[in-house]
């Protein structure tokens, strides 16, 4: 039966993919958008998503809470259509859509040949982070998630490892031998840490207790790797602009839990800047 499922998923992905590349970026984006404002909310649990949202603002009213909601699933929408348009945004005519802050650190760190860990989390149009990283000549490598659906995962793998970043590596205990070799080979390394993983650590996300995956605190601790925090905002329809910091160097007598906190502490400062365009559909503390 999951067979099915995911396989007429894959038809109607397909189906859509072949409109959007016909309509062009700024229709398909649009509807991608309110597409998913409809059909959303069919498919994850409105109760589960003002449950998340509610832990991370306590006092939000209802109106807002269904704002950030309605506004959620018009990003992950917008999102979902520009996958169409990710090689326009990186050589394209969409490439001054994007605006940055903090470019002056990425030349630092690619004229130096540094190898840093880069951290953010799924917000506003996620891909186009480690797409912007390689294409400034960062030496990089990102680790995913593969997509549960096996008739789809082949195809998005195809256009990340195309338009993003050749190098992908897959989340889970052998990404983490991957990313050693990668070491030798001196790569950078970019990864969400806002998805809930099995093989994380308890730390604080919002006041409650998280699965939180200790892959860059274990790169500090191995490696002596500095954190890159980075965010994108999607400032209106088709435009973001994407934030750089300043490299974090933690002592040595910091513990993969101490480094672990401060990450999510830093991640959730991204979120509240933007809680709309976070994806909150997914149960994050399980």
């Amino acid at each position: 039966m999951k067979k099915i499922k995911y396989f007429f998923e894959f038809i109607f992905v397909i189906i859509c993919f072949i409109f959007f590349k016909i309509l062009g970026p700024n229709i398909s984006s649009n509807l991608g958008g309110k597409l998913f404002e409809k059909i959303g909310p069919l498919f994850r649990s409105k109760k589960v998503i003002h449950s998340n949202i509610k832990k991370a603002i306590p006092n939000i009213t209802l109106q807002n809470l269904n704002k950030i909601t309605n506004s959620m699933w018009n990003n992950y929408g917008r999102t979902f259509a520009e996958y169409m348009f990710i090689k326009n945004f990186r050589e394209g005519n969409l490439v001054s859509n994007i605006k940055i802050d903090g470019q002056e650190i990425l030349h630092e760190i690619k004229k130096n040949n540094k190898q840093v860990v880069f951290v953010s989390g799924h917000l506003g149009n996620f891909e186009l982070m480690a797409m912007h990283l390689e294409k400034s000549g960062i030496n990089l490598s990102a680790i995913y998630r593969p997509l549960n659906n096996i008739f789809l995962n082949p195809i998005m793998e195809k256009i990340r490892k195309k338009y993003i970043c050749k190098n992908q590596i897959k989340k889970g205990i052998g990404g983490m031998r991957e990313l050693i070799k990668n070491k030798k080979n001196n790569l950078s390394t970019a990864l969400m840490i806002d998805q809930r993983v099995s093989e994380g650590i308890l730390s604080d996300f919002f006041n409650h207790k998280a699965l939180t995956t200790t892959i860059p605190a274990q790169m500090v601790k191995k490696f002596n790797t500095p954190i890159v925090l980075m965010s994108i905002e999607r400032i209106k329809e088709m435009n973001f602009k994407i934030v750089i910091k300043d490299p974090i160097h933690f002592d040595d007598g910091k513990s993969i839990q101490e480094i672990t906190d401060k990450l999510n502490i830093e991640l959730e400062k991204i979120i509240n800047k933007s809680p709309e365009q976070w994806i909150w559909s997914h149960n994050r503390w399980k």
